[in-house]
């Protein structure tokens, strides 16, 4: 027995190691070639497993890598003295592993955790009326269509098992496509973007909650009776209470479900321990006749309102990344390749998979038409709503593990994933690129602006993105990931949408003109203490640098330095008394500069970025900084005010050397090197000495100079 035993687990261990390389070249390869990493994963189960690849005889694996499970079950069983019959997980339906397929289930849990942590619950209840309607239609007329259509295929009732899982499986969305386009087209926060990703939410919630009512039907038909219609909506109403009491209660206790899990020690302890809670939510569920995936995401949806919310989803990520691509490895072996070729799976898959397009268009965008939207509007919404994933993927494995659903429908939901993933990208773009607004009446917003910075390391850009939505959550504000691969993410906050987009080096923020000055804050705040950090960092350096009798010159700070300093705008003796007259002098310096185009806007986004954080620092200096349309390019300002000025610095100091900075909105131009070219300079004590007794700007400037060679 023991040696049994330690086949299976080398058997499993040596299954794990040909996934975890499969899937992840084929996920690389179809993001390459534009498509979701997910179909890349599936389509890599599909080809190393049974059906496939895995089925194939090679040395020491008579079998093949990945045998074929159904007739492994049973010897298995046998050997243990158990009987495949009093066992119903080891189904004869599964293609893999018991093992193999344990993992899976696992991995769709953490899925389904980590998508009730990203869910926005205020958001589901309160935040527009537009999303929860088109939501509800998407998810009523996909679940409707799909299960008639399935009937009429199948010759049978509209209340057969078939026919009610088929229907779930239609209505499931996969807005992390949907996302990526949406932010290409920078459409993300467009009235029908926002509308799309407010209406995924409902999407999800609804679907999970229809999932609940079916598996509870499910349950109770499985010995092959039939029921009245009564009975079936006592059943239907005992699922959904279920999940609604234990939803209720869990959001009810979320905030004692998170010191709970505190107890237990750090980020990662309490992140591992959050998740220990969603399991055993899931086996409560599956216990009471419904699936473990809805506990898992009741328990997220739970914590998701908590402030350890962001914490889990970051400790976690690992966990996601092995277990989630496997489980769509071990959902494409279950696919019987020959009968994706079979005529009646062809010509069921082509009909249902052209219900399930047909019936978001006419759920979402239908709806839509109702609500201020017009027929492009429309076109657009339902476009977005088209992609199914992760969900329809889950729900066709739960049936096909029960025995509810075949090889020859799992092929058909298969086909149906895979073209609506592939086609969507293509609809919506075409409906974007029609020309006119998707509003009946004129939105007042503007075209919304687009804020880029390149920081030339992937390390710092992803400190910064970190630190720029750990603020935005502490500002009440919802951070969904909508597409995990491509660092794509949106902030939202009543009726404000901020859309950011990490790529390599590259940050990309996108928000109403309105807000664009709010956007700017935050991010020059963490800028700032991310400034600081690395000033006190470099001042470590420079004192260890000293001890061992080691200099640490920095020419290419020198270098910016020597580009901006411009002695016309530069002033040995600045007149004003006031912070608001200290802005206005330096202005119009820079005006000497010729790149200032608009200079009360100018003086408008620098009193708007110093009420955000004051830029007056330590030590009498003052940078006062601003990214704005008021300047064509980058431009510095310097000003001596001999006797200093109150302009609330950080140590209470009188202000007296001043350091404007301004750069385009657009985000080009150094200014974060600039920036710390005079912190660094100027956090030498001889070097502010000497610059306040300095009698004309060609001594600041070689002075300035001069500071940055030590």
């Amino acid at each position: 027995m023991e040696g049994t035993i330690t086949e299976v687990i080398t058997m499993l261990v040596l299954q794990l190691a040909v996934i975890i390389f499969a899937v992840r070249i084929f996920g690389q390869l179809a993001e390459r070639v534009g498509i979701s990493s997910v179909l890349g994963e599936l389509i890599a189960g599909i080809l190393i497993g049974p059906y496939a690849l895995g089925g194939i005889a090679l040395p020491g694996f008579p079998h093949g890598i990945f045998p074929l499970n159904t007739n492994q079950v049973i010897e298995f069983l046998t050997n243990m003295g158990l009987s495949p019959d009093a066992v119903p997980f080891y189904s004869k339906s599964l293609s893999v592993s018991p093992e193999l397929y344990a993992i899976g289930q696992i991995a769709s849990i953490i899925l389904l955790f980590a998508s009730g942590l990203e869910t926005d619950l205020s958001l589901f209840l309160k935040y527009s009326v537009s999303g929860g309607v088109i939501g509800l239609g998407g998810v009523f007329i996909s679940f409707l269509l799909g299960d008639v259509c399935s009937m009429m295929i199948l010759h049978t009732g509209f209340m057969d098992t078939r026919c009610l899982f088929l229907g779930i499986m239609s209505t499931a969305t996969s807005v992390g496509i949907t996302a990526r386009i949406l932010s290409d087209k920078k459409k993300m926060d467009s009235p029908e973007g926002v509308t799309i990703l407010a209406a995924a939410v409902f999407d999800d919630v609804l679907g999970i909650v229809l999932l609940a009512v079916v598996m509870g039907i499910t349950a109770a038909l499985s010995g092959g009776g039939t029921l009245s219609g009564g009975a079936i909506g006592l059943i239907a109403l005992r699922a959904f209470t279920i999940w609604l009491v234990a939803t209720v209660v869990f959001i009810l206790l979320s905030r004692k479900i998170a010191r709970f899990v505190r107890c237990f020690g750090g980020t990662f302890d309490f992140s591992i321990a959050a998740l220990g809670v969603a399991l055993i939510l899931s086996g409560i569920f599956e216990m009471h006749g419904l699936a473990m995936i809805i506990g898992a995401y009741t328990t997220g949806l739970a914590l998701s309102s908590t402030d350890i919310a962001p914490v889990i989803e970051e400790r976690i990520r690992g966990l996601y990344k092995f277990f989630v691509p496997v489980f769509f490895a071990v959902m494409g072996m279950s696919v019987d390749v020959t009968q994706l070729f079979d005529k009646d799976v062809l010509f069921f898959g082509f009909v249902y998979t052209v219900v399930a397009v047909g019936s978001k268009l006419l759920g979402c965008g239908g709806p839509a038409l109702l609500l201020g939207f017009n027929v492009k509007g429309g076109f657009r919404i339902g476009s977005g709503m088209i992609p199914r994933g992760e969900v329809a993927l889950i729900i066709a494995g739960i049936g096909l593990s029960a025995g509810i659903v075949d090889q020859k429908l799992f092929g058909v939901v298969i086909l149906m994933t895979l073209v609506t993933t592939l086609v969507a990208p293509s609809i919506l773009s075409f409906a974007l690129h029609l020309k006119g607004r998707g509003t009946r009446k004129e939105v007042a917003s503007a075209e919304n602006q687009q804020f880029i910075w390149d920081f030339k390391d992937i390390e710092i850009t992803r400190l910064v993105v970190d630190m720029f939505l750990r603020d935005l959550r502490t500002e009440g504000f919802y951070v969904q990931m909508m597409n995990r691969s491509d660092g794509l993410a949106q902030a939202r906050k009543g009726d404000i949408a901020i859309s950011i987009e990490e790529k390599g080096c590259i940050l990309t923020v996108m928000a109403a003109p309105a807000d664009m000055g709010f956007v700017k804050g935050e991010i020059y705040e963490v800028m700032l203490r991310l400034n600081k950090s690395l000033n006190s960092l470099s001042a470590l350096k420079n004192t260890v640098s000293l001890q061992y009798g080691f200099a640490s010159p920095d020419n290419r700070i020198g270098k910016v330095l020597y580009r901006v300093l411009n002695k016309d705008c530069i002033s040995c003796d600045l007149k004003g008394n006031t912070k608001d007259e200290i802005f206005e002098e330096l202005a119009t310096l820079l005006e000497k500069s010729g790149c200032v185009k608009d200079k009360n806007l100018l003086v408008s986004d620098m009193k708007m970025r110093d009420r955000t954080m004051s830029t007056a620092f330590e030590k009498g200096i003052a940078i006062p900084h601003a990214r704005t349309d008021g300047v064509s390019d980058t431009c510095v300002a310097v000003g001596i005010k001999k006797d200093g000025v109150d302009i609330n610095s950080m140590d209470k100091q009188l202000s007296k050397i001043f350091v404007m900075i301004a750069s385009p909105a657009s985000g080009e131009g150094p200014q974060m090197r600039i920036m710390s070219a005079f912190t660094g300079a100027l956090m030498k004590a001889d070097v502010r000495e000497k610059l306040i007794e300095t009698k004309n700007p060609s001594e600041i400037i070689d002075l300035l100079r001069e500071a940055k060679k030590l």
